[in-house]
């Protein structure tokens, strides 16, 4: 590996240091109607295959033209496209300032023509702290749109989001929150640049208050430390344009559901110093399980006053309400294996109570910039949710017995997720010599608690009359379930006159943390070779059911990005995380964070102007100090455990021709034990991980730009996983694998510049589709008990919407 990084480094600096001719350039900065710095403005240079974006100070630049005249073409949805002339001269760089004029034709055609390119974005958005364009940032970093998720009607992060980036899966578990895995292991969770990630949380976001979605691969230094080195996912919610617009939409769908949103967008004062945004959404949804439901609404205010030209405060307060069936209703259970039970199956009753979530989140960010060079961001939130339910599971140490016999089991599950976070982070660029630096500084703090009151539970026992005529006790089989026999007065009736943190006992996990992180990104011969020399210095503590841990520790960054080309860049990472860990050795010392090392090296291109992009990335993490079991007569725990993950990623988006869209990708993912007390889990697959060795997804969308059928829309798409490994929590051998799985999804819609209607329709070849694992449930390890997740067969949700 260090042999191709040192060629690749080598290429690439050969590259960079050939002869150049006597060309020109130009710079310039586009401003909107407000004299406000225009960010991610498409700059096209006419009758040329050459085109950019501006970045958050509205800079852009053209290097290495030709001396001549050329046209500038600069185009923002809400604003009219704006035709600049110029002259290159030879050794000369030209500067140039434009700014744009609001049009209200093009807010009347912002479907038509601002549906071209938003399948692909070209930079980060400002969350992410980062002040490069994707294309050199030396990392793969892919981004989800707004777009993308309203063509395929997607709802929360739970359903099909993850079919748009390379190598990552959904793994099944509660349907309250997502577990999302990539590169091997789970991802971490932020919205709008801050860590959200807690234990069965947090709540799934409501996409109708998303405006794109970016998924991090790998270590990310310039965010966070702590966490599984193989990256997260950052929702980013909408925020006040200052054009004011607003969308409606009702969706209708298969097994009861509806649902509704609203987004309203624009001015509180004439002068467009005080913005609103505010996104309502209700739904009400059942299941192709029995018994089983997730209603949802959700309110939305955002408010953003500008000061002046420099100065901003947004603040955004997110509340979401969620009913749902009890906690575990959508697992099955079986003795024989997978797929012998049909989709319909439950283990839940008509007559149980419901799980009640409310959660609240509020956001506070203050920008300042000092000049165009340099700006100052602090960002304050505080997240809460309560919970207030119960879970359903088999019966323990006996739950299910080889005849199909299950007892059922309900326990409370009253929780409560508490996180009050912080950054603050200084971005700037400053020249010594002819090396710029884009410096990033920062600091990071958060405290989180989560506690849960597991503490009840009783059996759900059905009643019927035997032949005698008594009135007794009748098991639950699988095979043949009989539901709405539990009475009202049978059903379990839990404690709650204490407070939950009472109830909780040491059910509380925990952590406070705090880091610095200081990043400096070196630009030589023109910005043609960057590299970046970073560190993060992170304190942390954890409590988790009585046990304490406090660690530091200092985690590098380093990465070098170079452009063969305007369109094309190289680049090489190595990054670093780690996982603190919690208890003692068996000599009684405290575990040491598990770290992971991840290098990776990566191609990207821009085609066409920007209008579509490919990223091909080769990684390696490797997580040192893992904590194994020595084989023997006596039980020992030590840390000399260590797991590699190898894997190649290709990622494809954006506009192929004028009206197609793509997103295709695949992921090839290889994990296993490297080191372990126990000879014989060298070279076996890493427990407690589901992923698949082999995912490719495609979506294809085509819209008719001209005649009489203009606006009409056909796409089609799949998901195709081969090799998938499962969880294994409590399997007798970690050796078990799912199927395969394919699912074929459609849509068909139509869209003129107020209103759309689109029909959706999943698994249309109506497969039996699942995930999950062995789990042991008789209490012999003679026998593998199964459970699994089992989704909808061919379904679908028609959508109408309104704009104004």
């Amino acid at each position: 590996m260090k042999k191709i990084i040192l060629l690749v480094v080598m290429t690439a600096l050969s590259c960079a240091g050939m002869a150049q001719t006597a060309t020109g350039g130009v710079q310039g900065k586009v401003t909107t109607a407000d004299g406000k710095a225009a960010a991610d403005v498409t700059i096209l240079l006419k009758n040329t295959n050459k085109g950019t974006t501006t970045d958050d100070n509205g800079h852009f630049e053209f290097r290495k033209l030709n001396a001549g005249n050329y046209e500038i073409e600069i185009s923002l949805i809400g604003y009219e496209t704006l035709i600049q002339s110029v002259t290159v001269s030879a050794d000369h760089t030209e500067r140039i300032a434009l700014q744009l004029k609001l049009s209200d034709k093009e807010l009347e055609e912002v479907v038509i023509k601002g549906g071209q390119r938003n399948y692909k974005v070209s930079r980060p958005s400002s969350t992410l702290r980062l002040q490069t364009p994707l294309l050199e940032v030396p990392q793969n970093i892919q981004v989800i749109t707004s777009k993308v998720i309203a063509d395929q009607q997607i709802f929360d992060m739970l359903e099909g989001v993850t079919r748009n980036v390379s190598g990552v899966t959904r793994s099944e578990h509660w349907d309250n929150y997502a577990n999302i895995t990539m590169r091997g292991q789970q991802i971490g969770s932020f919205r709008n640049g801050m860590n959200v990630q807690m234990p069965w949380g947090p709540i799934t976001e409501d996409m109708s208050m998303v405006d794109r979605i970016e998924f991090v691969k790998g270590p990310a230094g310039f965010m966070l430390a702590n966490g599984e080195p193989t990256g997260f996912y950052n929702v980013v919610t909408k925020k006040p344009t200052g054009i004011t617009k607003g969308e409606a939409t009702f969706t209708m769908g298969s097994y009861d559901t509806y649902r509704s949103t609203l987004d309203l967008d624009g001015k509180l004062s004439e002068d467009g110093k005080l913005l609103y945004r505010l996104n309502l959404m209700g739904q009400l949804k059942g299941s192709h399980r029995d018994f089983d439901y997730n209603n949802r609404y959700s309110i939305v205010p955002v408010i953003t006053y500008n000061v002046d030209d420099k100065t901003s405060i947004t603040a955004e307060y997110t509340y979401q309400y969620m009913r749902m069936a009890l906690i575990g209703a959508a697992y099955v259970f079986s003795p024989k294996g997978y797929g012998d039970l049909p989709r319909n199956f439950t283990l839940a009753e008509p007559n149980l109570a419901p799980t009640d979530i409310k959660d609240h989140s509020i956001f506070l960010t203050f920008n300042h910039r000092f000049s165009d060079n340099w700006k100052f961001t602090t960002q304050l939130a505080y997240l809460k949710y309560n919970q207030t339910g119960s879970s359903q599971w088999p019966n323990y140490p006996v739950g299910l017995l080889q005849d199909g016999t299950l007892y059922r089991s309900i326990s409370i599950w009253d929780a409560e997720n508490e996180a009050k976070l912080g950054q603050f982070f200084l971005t700037g660029q400053a020249n010594t010599g002819a090396v710029q630096h884009r410096i990033l500084a920062g600091v990071d703090m958060g405290n989180k608690d989560y506690m849960a009151d597991w503490s009840q539970s009783a059996l759900l026992q059905g009643y019927g009359y035997d032949d005698n005529g008594d009135y007794v006790p009748v098991d639950f089989n699988i095979y043949s379930p009989v539901h709405g026999n539990v009475p009202g007065d049978k059903l379990p009736v839990f404690d709650r006159s204490l407070p939950l943190r009472a109830r909780a006992n040491a059910n509380i996990v925990g952590e406070s943390y705090s880091s610095i992180y200081i990043q400096d990104e070196l630009r030589f011969l023109r910005d043609r070779i960057r590299l970046t020399l970073a560190g993060r210095y992170t304190t942390i503590k954890q409590h988790a059911y009585g046990v304490y841990s406090d660690d530091n520790k200092f985690t590098p960054r380093a990465g070098i990005s170079v452009s063969v080309d305007k369109q094309t860049s190289v680049y090489g990472l190595y990054d670093q995380a780690f996982v603190p860990q919690q208890g003692s050795d068996s000599l009684n010392k405290p575990l040491v964070p598990v770290t992971g090392n991840n290098i990776e090296l990566g191609i990207k291109r821009d085609w066409l102007g920007g209008k579509w992009s490919t990223t091909a990335s080769v990684y390696r993490i490797i997580r040192n100090n893992v904590v194994s079991t020595v084989p023997g007569p006596v039980y020992k725990v030590v840390q000399t455990g260590q797991t590699q993950t190898e894997g190649i990623e290709f990622d494809l988006r954006g506009e192929i021709i004028r009206g197609l869209n793509l997103t295709a990708n695949y992921a090839y993912t290889t994990a296993k034990v490297t080191k372990d007390e126990d000879a014989g889990k060298i070279g076996g697959a890493v427990p407690g991980t589901g992923f698949a060795d082999h995912v490719t997804n495609a979506w294809l969308s085509y819209r008719l730009q001209n005649g009489k059928a203009k606006g009409l829309g056909l796409s089609l798409g799949y998901q195709w996983q081969l090799g998938r490994n499962t969880w294994d929590w409590g399997a007798n051998t970690i050796a078990n694998q799912l199927p395969d799985y394919f699912r074929l999804d459609g849509n068909i819609s139509w869209q003129d510049s107020k209103y759309s209607v689109a029909l959706n329709v999943n698994n249309i070849l109506n497969k039996y589709l699942f995930q999950g694992a062995p789990y042991e449930l008789d209490n012999n390890p003679a026998t593998t008990e199964y459970y699994y997740q089992i989704e909808p067969g061919t379904n679908f949700r028609i959508t109408f919407g309104y704009r104004f």
